[in-house]
């Protein structure tokens, strides 16, 4: 980062009380009023200079000895001023970055250009502008951030537009030409071993921007058409993790809602709001795990249903590149016990079959989302809270066609019957009514028929389609399901029995499931409960 130096002289400014002055043999003369400060100052080196003053003293009668000015509306406030009133002393004065901006909006306030005396103070700063800070990477966007405090002047002295101009150019330099430091922390990069600079170096620095400002270099960026979708996606992957809470942790985000204040929500809102809208309409320009947290995010920030409908419809366009991790999607409503917000998965995978039939695309990747969600059910199964309606719901979302077998169906019944015993007879009909018994494996249709857990009549499909694919006439248990009644359902039973050696522990025995960390989501179940039981009494 570049430096300007002006003046010579120490700095005299001393302070007493809530008086700022300069040590001189001289009495002041000049009083500058800015809100609480007062500065006991000279006529001499700061009329010559300012145009304002020149204009306000000029005003005053002419035997006036002392003046009194007030400047509360100079941009920058005291800081501002001292660099200014700094200036016309000689006083030695530092300037980078940092402080270019106030430096001269507060300069142009007090009208300190060549037109009042030459060499002044303006021309300086432009000069320092031009030849140091826009040819600066990192002197760029500190510049630019810095405007925010004073957006107004910063864009009537076009200074947010030559800095843009200026980033947006170095942004579209290949990587080959660019030689100027910048911030790279990702995990495994170092600029010492690496000879060649990574594609997206850029996108770390502007992340400090503002929410409006990043926007506005987003949009140049894209309408340039130069960069391809997948690079601005990561630049808004880098802004998000930055600005967003969890974008990147699976954590739930009631865990974090207590610490949010409602100003960080609607701050919060509106970068997800914005990012949304910036998203690239090529397919992978946001990887599908980052658009499910996103996705989430939306939700617990209450962001509007445009955001909402658009990330699902982007989720829905590369669900077939999910991971069930990446589902796990935390429920946001105090209102809802279940853990897991399946009624959001759902959403996508309407939008993915929506778009799918649109597109008449192939079996495969039909093939693949069905078996990522029955992984998937597999897991919210062992939400305690979860109703049989939502497994239900996902699982005959999806057509026929979409599944080749059903033992990850039966997979995940098992498991829910396992962790909800306490189901109806009505429910358990419903639950297993999903299932498509002609469609289990040997393996499965074994475990299924010793299984207690699972309803009479569907332990007797399970059979009846088991023996009718092997063809077996013995003991007919197609002839028996003909006869009807309940002694034909005791002689299946018995049928199973005898074949299979159905017993009282029979329920017990386990095939391969899909196994998340039981212990944690136990952990996170005690939390939701300490969580609601906390949201209770405080409403109490």
């Amino acid at each position: 980062m570049k430096f300007m130096k002006l003046g010579t002289r120490p700095d005299t400014f001393y302070t007493e009380e809530a008086t700022r002055s300069v040590s001189s043999d001289v009495p002041s003369d000049l009083i500058i009023q800015i809100k609480n400060t007062k500065y006991l100052l000279h006529k001499f080196p700061l009329v010559p200079k300012c145009g304002l003053l020149q204009q306000l003293c000029s005003q005053r009668p002419a035997d006036c000895t002392e003046i009194s000015v007030a400047l509360d509306e100079i941009p920058g406030g005291e800081e501002a001023f001292e660099l200014c009133a700094k200036f016309c002393y000689g006083i030695t004065i530092n300037l980078s970055a940092y402080n270019f901006v106030p430096a001269f909006c507060a300069a142009k306030f007090l009208r300190m250009s060549e037109s009042v005396e030459k060499g002044n103070f303006v021309q300086k700063l432009e000069a320092f502008f031009g030849t140091c800070i826009l040819e600066g990477w990192k002197d760029s966007v500190v510049t630019l951030e810095s405007t925010t405090k004073l957006i107004e002047w910063s864009e009537n002295l076009g200074i947010i537009r030559q800095c843009i101009n200026s980033i947006v150019e170095k942004i579209l330099t290949p990587p080959s030409k660019v030689t100027w430091s910048f911030t790279y922390t990702r995990p495994g990069y170092s600029l010492k071993r690496q000879h060649s600079v990574p594609k997206d170096w850029w996108t770390e620095d502007i992340s400090i921007l503002g929410i409006d400002l990043f926007r506005c270099i987003i949009t140049a960026v894209r309408s340039t058409n130069v960069l391809p979708p997948p690079l601005i996606g990561e630049a808004l992957h880098v802004y998000a993790c930055r600005w967003l809470p969890d974008a990147t942790k699976k954590n739930r985000p009631a865990e974090s809602s207590a610490s949010q204040t409602e100003d960080d929500v609607r701050k919060h809102r509106q970068v997800l709001e914005t990012i949304a809208t910036m998203i690239p309409t090529h397919r992978g320009s946001l990887s599908i795990g980052f658009t499910l947290r996103l996705l989430s995010l939306a939700n617990f920030l209450a962001a509007s249903q445009s955001t909402k409908s658009e990330l699902v419809r982007r989720a829905g366009l590369q669900l077939d590149e999910a991971t069930v991790e990446a589902m796990l999607i935390p429920s946001s409503s105090f209102s809802d016990q279940c853990f897991y917000d399946i009624d959001l998965v759902r959403a996508v995978v309407e939008s993915f079959l929506m778009q799918w039939r649109r597109n008449n695309e192939s079996l495969t990747s039909l093939r693949k989302v069905t078996k990522l969600v029955d992984a998937y059910l597999q897991v919210v199964a062992r939400d305690g809270n979860m109703p049989v309606s939502k497994i239900v719901s996902l699982a005959e979302s999806l057509p026929d066609i979409a599944r080749l077998d059903h033992d990850d169906i039966y997979k995940a019944i098992n498991i829910y019957l396992k962790e909800h015993p306490e189901i109806s007879k009505a429910e358990k009909k419903q639950l297993c009514q999903m299932l498509d018994c002609r469609k289990l494996s040997q393996e499965v249709c074994a475990h299924a028929v010793r299984n207690e857990r699972l309803p009479l009549r569907t332990v007797v499909q399970v059979l009846f389609f088991d023996q009718e694919r092997h063809g077996r006439s013995k003991n007919s248990v197609s002839r028996a399901t003909r006869d009807g009644g309940a002694s034909s359902e005791l002689g299946r039973l018995l049928e199973a029995e005898r074949k299979y050696g159905r017993s009282e522990g029979a329920g017990e025995v386990e095939i391969k499931e899909e196994e998340p960390s039981v212990s944690k989501l136990e952990s996170n179940k005690a939390m939701r409960r300490r969580q609601n039981s906390k949201h209770g009494s405080s409403k109490g």
